[in-house]
C-alpha cells in the first residue's frame, strides 16, 4: 500500500521536532542522529532521505515563529500575532516571559544553541541570521519609531531578547533569572515606544507572562 501523499512531509516534520528538543536539551555534539530518529520513531535508515547530514538536519532546526507561521512554541499561555500592530511589543514579552525560561525542550533554537552554531559550519550560521533578521524586520516594522533610528533599535531589541534570555538560563536560581528578563522586558519595550500601552487586553498578557 503506497504512502498518502503527504507522507514525506510529515516524517521529515517529526525528524526536526525530536531535533529541536534533543538538541535544545543536549546540544549539537550531545546528540547522535540514531538517538534522534529512534526518538521520532523511525529507523536511522531513514534519515537520509530526508537529511543529507546532522549538519544539514541542525539548519532545519533553526527556526522560530519569526520564519516559520506554523512553529509550535508550545509555551503555556503564549500567541504571537505576526499581523497585528503591536507585533513587536507581542515578541517581547513572549520571548522574554517566565514560560519561555522554563520552556527547555521547545525553546527558540537562538537562545538555545547559540555557542553550538558559533562552532559550527556556515549554513548553520546562514540559518542562525536568518531567523535573528527575521526578527529583527518584525521588530522594525512594529515600531512605534518610523524614522532611521528603528533599524538601530530593533536590533538592540533583539539582543536584548536573545542575550537576556540566554544569561536568564544560565544563572543559578530563579531570582536573578526572573530580574534579569524583567529588566530586558521593560528596557526593549521602552525601546520600541511600546512602555506607554495602556490596552488592557496587552495588560492582561502581560500579567500572565510574568
Amino acid at each position: 500500500m503506497p504512502y498518502p501523499q503527504n507522507h514525506r512531509h510529515e516524517t521529515k516534520a517529526k525528524i526536526v521536532l525530536s531535533a529541536r528538543r534533543l538538541f535544545n536539551r543536549y546540544g549539537f555534539d550531545g546528540v547522535s542522529i540514531q538517538r534522534i530518529m529512534a526518538d521520532a520513531g523511525l529507523t536511522h535508515g531513514g534519515f537520509y532521505k530526508h537529511f543529507a547530514s546532522k549538519s544539514d538536519l541542525y539548519a532545519e532546526v533553526m527556526q522560530c515563529f519569526f520564519t516559520d507561521p506554523e512553529w509550535n512554541n508550545g509555551w503555556e499561555g503564549i500567541h504571537v500575532d505576526r499581523k497585528a500592530a503591536d507585533a513587536g511589543a507581542q515578541i517581547v514579552r513572549a520571548y522574554l516571559s517566565r514560560q519561555h525560561l522554563e520552556e527547555i525542550d521547545n525553546s527558540c533554537p537562538m537562545v538555545a544553541l547559540p555557542s553550538d552554531v558559533a562552532r559550527s559550519d556556515k549554513r548553520a550560521k546562514q540559518a542562525f541570521q536568518t531567523v535573528f533578521e527575521a526578527m529583527v524586520d518584525m521588530l522594525q516594522r512594529s515600531s512605534v519609531k518610523k524614522d532611521h533610528s528603528s533599524r538601530t533599535s530593533a536590533l538592540a531589541i533583539a539582543a536584548l531578547c536573545v542575550g537576556g534570555m540566554v544569561v536568564a538560563r544560565a544563572s543559578e536560581g530563579h531570582a536573578l533569572a526572573n530580574e534579569l528578563r524583567r529588566a530586558a522586558m521593560e528596557v526593549a519595550l521602552k525601546l520600541g515606544g511600546w512602555d506607554e500601552d495602556t490596552n488592557s487586553k496587552q495588560s492582561s498578557r502581560r500579567r500572565s507572562n510574568d
